[in-house]
């Protein structure tokens, strides 16, 4: 106990670190321009801090993976929790490989932050070291798993690069299909900021909603009961055929479909109606303070960088993450889903999402190294590809139900 203790606060030292780290990049890129600074000294004194900044966050998250692990029993990615977490380790190993051959301080201004929203969305998620179910009782939990979520932390460097090449080559003087399209992406990422924001907000406020719904469960005593179903948030839609004993906040607007079945799939789509609210809102009020496009006002931070530069490091990303990724969501997959369910293959909804991505990043290089598409039609896909990554890891987690839902929200 001791150890998951200390672990804990290991993980809360390096999200800290990865925080002032965030803000010392964005320090570097946007205040290049300060009156009676060089412009090149101030990026590479700042940039460097952040950086060493970033080095001591990941030691020390480090730390908790060992930690965790020793006093666990097995590797820290056997729910959601521990996997987000797992995946934003994975992103910073990514990045600090990255920066030590390009020293190039701009990429740990889009990469920190995004790894600090990935470890903060684990933090929603219920901590505690549970024993493993019997199909998570493998040597394949540590291989699949944890090759799964390199390959993915790497091509999320391969997603912030490309997203980088789109800030700085989008034309924003003008309204374009291109324009309008980065913004969207941009809204995508304030909609998991907001997630974020408003589960940690309302989990200490603890005014949870209570339903009851109409079906029965055995509990511990052998006994037949009526499921209930606790929200966090405040009850936009209600579970189907239930009622409300403990009334929260706000009283649900409307009822599930009958079709989304499970205790579960009502609770999980309120989550993400929220997710959508809040970034919507999150966006929205960044356009009134700054009156105009996102992508406007990053773009004068990316001066001066070559895009071609961009358009390789997004490249050689992605052209390392996905063998990676193929191994551990694809290869390793299915050799431990014959040995957990005795097939190799089945339609449930995280392995079809595993094969449409890794379709996607196929795709990506076939149609970068036979059909020539370079520089914005790549940074196009590098980013999709990402955001597809977003939608397994959010998505299909939190609303549709299968045999890999063991953690949800």
């Amino acid at each position: 106990m001791q150890l998951i203790q200390l672990s804990d606060w290991l993980l809360d030292i390096a999200f800290l670190l990865y925080v002032i780290s965030s803000i010392v990049f964005v320090v570097a890129m946007t205040g290049k321009n300060w009156a009676g600074r060089d412009p090149k000294q101030h990026e590479e004194r700042y940039g460097r801090i952040a950086y060493w900044l970033a080095v001591i966050g990941f030691l020390a998250q480090t730390g908790y993976v060992i930690a965790r692990w020793i006093g666990g029993g097995h590797s820290p990615t056997s729910n959601m929790f521990e996997f987000m977490a797992f995946l934003d380790y994975c992103i910073i190993l990514a990045y600090l490989i990255i920066y030590r051959i390009y020293k190039l301080t701009v990429i740990g201004a889009f990469v920190l932050p995004l790894g600090v929203i990935m470890l903060a969305y684990s933090y929603v998620f219920p901590k505690e070291v549970t024993p493993l179910i019997p199909s998570l009782q493998s040597y394949w939990l540590h291989i699949h798993v944890t090759t799964a979520a390199l390959g993915e932390g790497i091509l999320a460097v391969g997603f912030a690069a490309g997203l980088m090449y789109l800030i700085r080559t989008v034309p924003q003087h003008i309204s374009t299909r291109s324009t309008k399209w980065l913004e969207f992406v941009l809204a995508v990422v304030l909609m998991l900021v907001g997630f974020i924001l408003m589960e940690s907000t309302f989990a200490r406020m603890e005014q949870k909603t209570v339903f009851e719904m109409n079906m029965e469960q055995m509990n511990a005593a052998g006994q037949m009961e009526k499921v209930q179903v606790e929200y966090t948030m405040p009850a936009i839609v209600a579970p189907a055929d239930s009622k409300i004993v403990q009334a929260g906040p706000m009283n649900p607007w409307f009822e599930a479909p009958t079709w989304m079945e499970g205790k579960d799939a009502a609770r999980k789509l309120n989550t993400m109606l929220w997710s959508i609210i809040t970034g919507t809102v999150l966006y929205g009020g960044l356009r009134l303070i700054f009156r105009k496009r996102l992508g406007a006002v990053i773009q004068p931070s990316l001066e001066g960088i070559e895009p071609d530069l961009l358009d390789e490091i997004s490249y050689r990303a992605i052209s390392i993450g996905y063998p990676v990724f193929t191994l551990g969501a694809l290869i390793f997959a299915m050799i431990w889903a014959q040995e957990a369910w005795g097939r190799f293959w089945g339609w449930d909804p995280k392995e079809v999402w595993a094969l449409i991505v890794w379709l996607f990043y196929s795709a990506y290089l076939h149609l970068r190294l036979s059909r020539g598409w370079i520089g914005a039609k790549s940074a196009w896909m590098s980013v999709i590809g990402f955001v597809i990554i977003l939608i397994t890891l959010v998505v299909v987690n939190l609303v549709i139900a299968g045999l890999h839902s063991y953690a949800g929200v």
